[in-house]
């Protein structure tokens, strides 16, 4: 197995900033302590591909509600390689969450953007069986996938990131 990778938190500025953001209802001094006890990705069993994102909050979500989540990591990776972003699949089969891009790309280099690479899940409960669902603080949410990736003979790009979600393309 190749070593390619390695998973940060972000900064705790970062953090509280997209934090607050998201749920302004949060209290500042609520949010530091969700940063302290962020979890890094890591898999489950040795036979994994995935590695298991942890909530850094409670997530509960109605039939057809819809949360950002910022999960306050950040992935540094090889060039060439690219972390691919799933919900967990027993979330994706009891109760059809999905993220809503259908699968995230993490480029290998987002960890240097602006934002400091910060990796956000926006999630839907799209159950048509009008079901609930509840992920606590600390349970995996979603899995990320390290694919290695290939470019054409006449690719000449040597445009730099400066940015996320669509940056590449503005």
């Amino acid at each position: 197995m190749q070593r390619i990778a390695k998973f940060h938190k972000v900064s705790e500025e970062r953090f509280l900033e997209d934090w607050t953001d998201t749920f302004p209802e949060c209290a500042r001094d609520e949010a530091a302590r969700i940063y302290e006890e962020i979890r890094l990705p890591r898999r489950a069993t040795a036979g994994s591909a995935g590695y298991d994102f942890y909530a850094p909050g409670d997530i509960v979500l109605g039939p057809g509600e819809t949360v950002k989540i910022p999960t306050g990591i950040r992935v540094e990776m090889e060039t060439d390689w690219v972390l691919k972003c799933y919900p967990r699949s027993g979330l994706g089969f009891k109760y059809r969450l999905q993220l809503n891009n259908t699968v995230g790309i993490i480029d290998s280099d987002y960890f240097y953007s602006d934002n400091e690479g910060h990796i956000f899940a926006k999630l839907t409960n799209d159950s048509r069986e009008e079901k609930t669902v509840e992920v606590g603080r600390g349970e995996g949410f979603m899995q990320g996938i390290f694919v290695e990736y290939g470019i054409t003979v006449d690719d000449d790009v040597t445009d730099v990131r400066n940015g996320g979600f669509g940056s590449t393309t503005r």
